[in-house]
């Protein structure tokens, strides 16, 4: 894993969560205490501090800071952020040495941080989409019953659904008919 898999899993949580920005992100994001808003804030934490140890290579513990975004920001504007600390991640991984060394809980590689940046970035976003009957609801009215996750994930071609045929073409109901 390097760069280019962080910019494309930043990539695609902007494809799945720009669309609800004007949704209400101070709900609880799936399973966690956090709110959607909170839970995105904390993927661009771990992207900027996975940044700052490839760069500073500390050997023993996390460099002494932290990301703040204002509690004003907007769920744009978090997004904003995270794609800023996923580029940042993505040039500190461009410019490391695979023999580089630095803390996580013990030695970490570049290609380890990668991957926990990858990881994070697709967790939670998954964490925030969880909830997701609104969204069926709107791409895709004509729905099976069933748990919701699978059945997004159905839907879009990337998952089994007991009883249904794996999609093999799809499309959002973008537009709502007049």
């Amino acid at each position: 894993m390097d760069q280019r898999d962080v910019d494309a899993a930043v990539a695609e949580m902007l494809q799945v969560l720009s669309p609800h920005t004007a949704e209400d992100w101070t709900v609880p994001a799936g399973p966690l205490e956090w709110t959607c808003w909170q839970t995105a804030a904390h993927i661009g934490h771990d992207l900027l501090a996975y940044a700052g140890q490839l760069a500073a290579q500390p050997a023993d513990a996390y460099l002494p800071f932290d990301l703040h975004v204002r509690p004003t920001a907007s769920p744009a504007e978090v997004l904003q952020a995270i794609t800023a600390c996923g580029g940042l991640l993505s040039s500190a991984l461009a410019a490391a040495s695979p023999t580089m060394r630095a803390w996580h809980w013990g030695p970490c590689d570049p290609e380890g941080f990668a991957a926990m940046g990858v990881a994070e970035t697709l967790l939670h976003t998954h964490d925030i989409t969880q909830d997701c009957p609104a969204v069926l609801n709107r791409l895709f009215p004509a729905t099976p019953p069933g748990d919701r996750t699978r059945v997004l994930l159905w839907c879009t071609g990337r998952g089994e659904l007991d009883g249904f045929p794996r999609q093999t073409s799809w499309r959002w109901e973008a537009a709502r008919s007049d």
